[in-house]
């Protein structure tokens, strides 16, 4: 395989604009996700569980699969995910895969190089493969999600970023990838038993990689070390709970529950054995139980500026080098390709923006006019147009999203305060080399 950097692809869907103009991000504003359902009773049995699992989102127009396939190649979602029904990416365009080569001591790259990476490398080793969807989850839940993302997979270090679709595109890439559902029998969880299902959830130690937010009284499990690379995966790509019962139809969560990889070949998730009574009691714990509300989410307060003399190098170092250029590198060091925030690339044009270099920062971004224009005027909010892509993604991690302005970096952990304090004290100091 031939050397280039490491692009964080998908989980950094960006262009230069989205990051740092939001008169340049049009993309339409989201639906709000559909809130958890929740029962008020998770006594002994639970009689109403399959129609409080049938309640699935209002429901979308059923979709253009064939468009949904386009967009599906456009979005080069086969960089990061598996599943896709298109055919694998080159192993080299592959981020996810050029990640794991990375941890397994595969990629080609001098040692200090792959001692470095490895170091720090955290993000896009696990990614879920979106094989058998249909089989799984409900077509209007994808869609939601799709147009609304969240933290589905709290153990996981990345999370789906705010694509630049609209809801019909979404409900053609809903309708792709469930068009092949096999039809199971209406699964009644009739007389299943709640209290048992929970019994059972916290004896068959489903707790070991599954968290169940909202859920008061569970018991604690030790978290696993993730020695194993089977183990690891099973706990980072496993769900939160309290969304399964707005993913899935009670039918195909009792399925899944008793034998997921005659679902979804390959799957982290084991088999775990139990009668399938066992498991209806489970799913009716799953679509029963009393949750909680959310916690409030906060976004960090913003520090001063700094007065000590902030350079490019040090934010190059702390910043820059770190998140930034997976997504604005330089096209000449990797191969022609600068990532979607600079080259262009997963159905974003060209803007420009190459973080890898002073040069390349100083000299901006390209607009829908084809006009350069800086990172560093100031915004409607008063920020400097890169410190408010980087304040964005804070809030949109507390869940106040703004659908005028996608967050940086996209579907990864929001730099700390003390990294954005850098960040504008360079920049209220002219940026100093």
């Amino acid at each position: 395989m031939r050397a280039r950097p490491l692009l964080a692809a998908l989980f950094a869907l960006a262009s230069g604009a989205a990051a740092c103009s939001s008169e340049d991000a049009r993309a339409p504003e989201p639906t709000a996700p559909t809130a958890p359902l929740s029962a008020s009773d998770g006594g002994a049995t639970a009689p109403a569980a399959a129609a409080v699992a049938a309640s699935p989102a209002a429901a979308a127009p059923p979709g253009d699969p064939t468009h949904g396939q386009r967009l599906v190649a456009e979005l080069q979602c086969n960089r990061c995910h598996d599943g896709t029904g298109q055919a694998p990416a080159p192993r080299d365009a592959h981020c996810v895969q050029c990640h794991q080569d990375i941890a397994a001591g595969r990629f080609q790259a001098p040692a200090a190089a792959m001692k470095r990476w490895n170091e720090n490398l955290v993000q896009l080793r696990d990614v879920p493969s979106l094989a058998a969807a249909g089989d799984r989850l409900r077509r209007d839940w994808i869609r939601g999600f799709l147009l609304a993302p969240h933290d589905l997979r709290p153990r996981l270090h990345a999370t789906m970023p705010r694509l630049a679709i609209g809801p019909e595109q979404a409900s053609d890439i809903a309708a792709y990838l469930t068009r092949d559902r096999r039809e199971r029998p209406t699964t009644s969880l009739e007389g299943a038993s709640a209290a048992r299902g929970r019994e059972l959830y916290e004896a068959k130690g489903c707790g070991t990689c599954h968290a169940f937010t909202g859920v008061t009284g569970l018991s604690a499990v030790a978290p696993v070390k993730p020695m194993e690379k089977e183990t690891r995966a099973a706990v980072a790509l496993a769900p939160d709970l309290r969304h399964a019962r707005d993913r899935s139809e009670p039918a195909d969560l009792v399925a899944w529950v008793l034998d997921p990889g005659a679902i979804k070949p390959g799957t982290p998730m084991p088999q775990v054995p139990m009668s399938p009574a066992e498991a209806r009691d489970i799913a009716a714990f799953l679509v029963t139980a009393p949750l909680a509300p959310p916690a409030p989410g906060s976004v960090p307060e913003r520090l001063p500026l700094l007065s000590r003399r902030v350079t490019y190098e040090e934010v190059d170092r702390r910043v820059l080098r770190g998140t930034c250029r997976h997504c604005h590198s330089e096209p000449d060091y990797a191969l022609g390709d600068g990532g979607p925030g600079n080259t262009g690339g997963f159905g974003f044009k060209p803007r420009g923006l190459n973080l890898a270099t002073y040069e390349g920062i100083a000299a901006g971004y390209v607009d829908d006019q084809g006009e350069r224009r800086s990172v560093f005027s100031r915004g409607p909010g008063g920020a400097p147009r890169l410190v408010a892509a980087l304040l964005a993604r804070q809030a949109e991690e507390a869940g106040r999203a703004d659908p005028a302005a996608r967050g940086m970096p996209l579907g990864l952990p929001a730099l700390g305060a003390e990294e954005i304090q850098l960040v504008e004290s360079w920049i209220a100091q002219g940026r100093p080399q």
